[in-house]
């Protein structure tokens, strides 16, 4: 297979029916068909909902999606689907949808994992290789530290989300603060107005015990009680300031882990990516402290940091160039797919 390889990646572990088409490392198509509007009057995703809305899209979008390339089908040298993790019954749509292609087109099929898709989206934007980093990951459903030595291959979780994920507590302060779904854009917007020291929320799993025991993982059910707490308990609380503390109290706890792992590590690059790595807040706090620490920091543009169907392509196109086997034709969904297992083989 040529060292570019076309692939074209699709995605659909929750809300958005994403489709992506690569050439190697080159983006040349990113479509995204949210059905956010649909899951907003009942405060989050409904599973069904969105499965109905994967089937609708799926062709509009693939067919968009090549119009974008300019490409067509027979153009493409492999497939690539988010296998896990997710919800299930979205998850299957995609899969099937990937399968049906490989099969009609006679190409090889690589059934990826969607949080090393995340990270390996980067690469699309940089131009040098990422390993090895540090990759923070930071979305609706998960927050993880991972150390990625080959993003094909080898990926070592070192610390992960023990209760709420980062994306999972804005949404739900959001909610509670009627700002409305999703939650992590609508408090970061809040926030701008807002004093980030005004209320010191606690810093979950920070204490002298939690760095011995559990230094790379992640609690936000503790913060999330407290701001509801504190909400309950000022009525003519000011929201900006308290959307900015809150966000201050995780973005904090992110990085401090994040830079830890770096150093115990001896790994001076970091990769930030996943869905809340679009908060401004926490970019720019993370680029001020790598510089500190003269840590490498990178971290994908905003539009590629929520879920799409270029970072399924992405590491699609980077398991092919390295020639890693392939996917089986019909390949199961695994809603609890583990992000150390790279590919479904």
């Amino acid at each position: 297979m040529s060292a570019q390889p076309l692939v074209l990646g699709i995605e659909t572990s929750c809300d958005e029916t994403a489709i992506g088409i690569v050439r190697g490392r080159t983006l040349l198509a990113n479509v995204i068909a949210s059905s956010v509007d649909e899951h907003a009057r009942f405060g989050g995703v409904v599973p069904e909902i969105a499965s109905r809305a994967h089937l609708e899209a799926m062709l509009p979008m693939l067919d968009q999606a090549l119009l974008q390339a300019k490409v067509s089908l027979k153009d493409l040298d492999a497939v690539s689907v988010t296998a896990g993790p997710g919800l299930v019954g979205a998850l299957l749509v995609g899969v099937a949808s990937a399968s049906g292609l490989a099969l009609g087109l006679g190409k090889p099929l690589y059934g990826v994992n969607h949080l090393a898709a995340h990270v390996s989206v980067d690469l699309l934007t940089h131009a040098n290789a990422i390993e090895p980093t540090i990759a923070l990951l930071v979305s609706g459903g998960h927050s993880s530290l991972l150390q990625v030595d080959d993003i094909t291959s080898s990926v070592v979780k070192l610390g992960e989300s023990m209760d709420d994920a980062a994306g999972e507590a804005f949404d739900k302060i959001a909610r509670v603060m009627g700002l409305g779904f999703p939650g992590g854009p609508a408090i970061d917007r809040e926030s701008n107005n807002g004093n980030s020291t005004a209320i010191d929320f606690p810093r979950g799993l920070t204490q002298s015990q939690d760095w011995r025991e559990r230094p790379f993982d992640f609690s936000f059910s503790g913060l999330k009680t407290a701001v509801a707490r504190y909400l309950e308990a000022t009525p003519d609380y000011v929201r900006a300031d308290v959307a900015a503390s809150f966000q201050e109290a995780i973005v904090d706890v992110l990085l401090q882990k994040a830079l830890l792992a770096c150093k115990k590590s001896g790994i001076d690059s970091l990769v930030i990516a996943g869905g809340v790595a679009a908060n401004s807040r926490l970019r720019h706090v993370a680029q001020e402290r790598c510089d500190g620490a003269k840590i490498r920091l990178r971290i994908p543009a905003p539009a590629l940091c929520t879920d799409n169907g270029a970072m399924v392509a992405a590491l699609g196109s980077l398991m092919a160039a390295a020639g890693r086997p392939a996917s089986t034709i019909g390949i199961d969904a695994d809603s609890s797919l583990s992000v150390t297992c790279v590919s479904v083989a």
